[in-house]
């Protein structure tokens, strides 16, 4: 072993060889000195506090494992009380196997009670309990104080950080308070923009650029919250408070320099007895900034649910936001195998329908997989059905199968013909209506590939579908459409969420009836074929180019519509990762055709007006939730 007197002397050595080489540079001083001299990462506390969260602490504990901070300088500050359910029992599970990773673990659970006192629900908070909260906060305040810890960072068990590089990403910024922004079943986050005269929260402009990455960057607000690192090596840390009379007592003393820093800091605070909203006018009357920043896609955050609500409604939230991430991310990580046991599932069925289909090509196995980890999360029952390849269809085949097209048809839109992946895609929905009358399948949810299924998708089609049978009949429902009419699509009389629909675009999915695809069927479409959501609007008589709908005398087909929608695509034209099997392939007439006109990806179908898609989105969310709960 090297004792410290020769280290010094080899140290001595090297600066001295650094100074004869390269003079005072600092760069080069640090680049001669050896590679184990580096230097060590702040030290954080990580405060963790659970309540009833058993139904997400297996994802939020494997999220929080595979951070790539280094854990021997991360001391966790976990605890736990008042639950309903086992929630203490998978801490326990944990940490008997990752604790010894960390720096130091202090831990302390109760189990003793599970309600505060007025308490009428888990969700509810009752005075007691924001006291209970607050006691705890400052609790961990002072134990990073006490023990030198460089930052503390409050974290949330319903927060789950998908990005490893968080904590670390956060630390780098050098701020002395920050906030990754995080993504929910809606606009929900954590973080304000705007705070009113009585000190709750006011949406901005500036938060929905921020919340949508319309904008990218690091962002002074006004609140932070549920995932939030301090700097406590910052001087004016010694300001922050969660508790409401520490804060009004630090007004009192500092009144006049106060009252220079806004409204909201020139009277004694007066607000509500709340952790989060204290703790941001601690800082906001302290000139202490607050940030957030959305420079990386940090993860995902689950929203407070009303006094009224229910543990099961929380877990339906967060299946929500396992299928977002499934869309944004492709994947959801795999739980450790020793909290496998733990984690809630869903059992899978078909909603009260005789059969759901998904027609997916065979050479896009990425789609299947896709809709499969879906259809596990959100507990539906689905068989893949193999979808007839554009690709492999030619004049020959199409003449083999006895097809004829539509006299005169062309795209409204672009004025070509029909493409051999949109003659592929009507096969695969022709063939699956086949299917429903061979095997008298009397009720029927066909889905497309691509689609991306709004929250509380499960609850609000079970609520339509028996909103539709309570109807004397009906045909065909969209799930997933694109209107392309400014026209009246009146609601269905004795229905909550259905409306006569209108000329629409998009087969994504339907449900569809045996009585209806006999009718389908009926029409012989495949001897004047046309798109496949060309033919649908035929068959209900709300098509607009009238020279195509005489060509089928029978057009009543009793469709309907959800409103608001339950799918949407899971990729726009020009979005990363946009793939079209029905548009961008091979024209029908491609000799004559392509000799006069070109197209690009910017022209395709499913780019035409957008006009329709985005129809107050939030606003019927957050309506189909309300009515999704009171289901329950």
């Amino acid at each position: 072993m090297i004792k410290a007197p020769y280290i010094f002397l080899l140290l001595l050595g090297v600066f001295y060889q650094i100074n004869r080489n390269f003079g005072d540079s600092l760069e080069d001083m640090k680049r001669l000195l050896p590679n184990d001299l580096f230097e060590i990462s702040p030290s954080i506390v990580v405060v963790i506090l659970v309540r009833n969260k058993a139904h997400i602490l297996p994802m939020f504990l494997t999220y929080f494992e595979q951070l790539d901070y280094p854990k021997d300088r991360i001391s966790l500050w976990i605890r736990s009380d008042h639950n309903f359910d086992n929630s203490i029992e998978i801490l326990e599970a944990w940490l008997q196997i990752a604790q010894s990773k960390y720096h130091s673990v202090n831990v302390e659970f109760d189990n003793t009670t599970q309600q505060h006192q007025n308490e009428s629900s888990p969700f509810d908070w009752p005075q007691t309990r924001f006291e209970h909260v607050i006691k705890l906060k400052g609790e961990a305040l002072n134990y990073a104080k006490k023990i030198w810890a460089d930052y503390i960072f409050y974290l949330d068990a319903d927060v789950l950080l998908t990005s490893p590089a968080t904590l670390r990403n956060l630390v780098n910024l050098k701020l002395p308070l920050v906030a990754p922004m995080l993504l929910s079943e809606s606009l929900y986050s954590n973080f304000w923009c705007g705070m009113s005269s009585t000190y709750y929260y006011i949406r901005t402009d500036d938060y929905i650029k921020i919340y949508n990455v319309k904008e990218e960057g690091i962002f002074k607000v006004m609140m932070i919250h549920s995932a939030v690192l301090i700097d406590l090596n910052y001087k004016g840390a010694q300001y922050l408070t969660f508790d409401r009379e520490e804060l009004r007592k630090q007004q009192k003393n500092d009144l006049n320099w106060s009252s220079t820093l806004g409204p909201l800091c020139r009277r004694p605070y007066d607000g509500p007895l709340d952790d989060i909203i204290v703790f941001a006018m601690s800082a906001n009357c302290s000139k202490i900034p607050m940030f957030v920043t959305n420079e990386l896609a940090f993860g995902y955050i689950l929203q407070p649910l009303d006094s009224t609500d229910s543990l099961s409604q929380d877990f339906k939230q967060l299946i929500n936001i396992k299928t977002n991430m499934v869309h944004d991310l492709d994947e959801i990580k795999e739980v450790n195998e020793y909290l496998k046991k733990y984690e809630p599932t869903v059992k899978k069925d078909k909603m009260s329908l005789d059969h759901i289909y998904l027609i997916n090509l065979e050479r896009r196995p990425e789609r299947r997989r896709k809709m499969l980890k879906l259809f596990k999360i959100l507990g539906l029952e689905v068989e893949y059905f193999p979808a007839i390849d554009g690709k492999k269809l030619d004049h020959n085949k199409i003449q083999e199968m006895g097809i004829k097209f539509m006299p005169g048809y062309e795209d409204p839109y672009h004025h070509r013909p029909m493409t051999m992946g949109e003659i592929g895609c009507f096969l695969s929905h022709f063939n699956i209506w086949q299917n429903i009358v061979e095997k008298n399948q009397g009720e029927v949810l066909i889905l497309e590939d691509d689609i991306r299924f709004e929250p509380y998708f499960k609850e609000n089609a079970k609520r339509i579908i028996k909103q539709a049978r309570n109807l004397k009949e009906y045909d065909l429902i969209y799930f997933g459409r694109k209107r392309l009419k400014d026209e009246s699509e009146p609601p269905v009389k004795g229905t909550d969420n259905l409306v006569h629909v209108g000329y629409s675009y998009w087969t994504l999915g339907y449900v569809l009836t045996l009585k209806g695809a006999r009718k389908l069927l009926d029409a012989q479409p495949l001897q004047n074929l046309l798109p496949v959501d060309e033919f649908l609007p035929i068959m209900f008589d709300r098509h607009p180019v009238k020279n195509w709908s005489s060509v089928y005398t029978r057009r009543d087909l009793i469709a309907y519509s959800s409103a608001p929608l339950l799918l949407y695509p899971s990729h726009y034209t020009g979005d990363v990762g946009y793939i079209s099997d029905t548009e961008d392939s091979v024209l029908l007439n491609n000799e004559s055709s392509l000799n006069n006109t070109h197209f690009n990806q910017a022209q395709l179908k499913s780019d035409r007006e957008l006009d329709f898609i985005q129809m107050k989105r939030e606003n019927t969310q957050s309506h189909m939730k309300s009515t999704a709960k009171d289901e329950l």
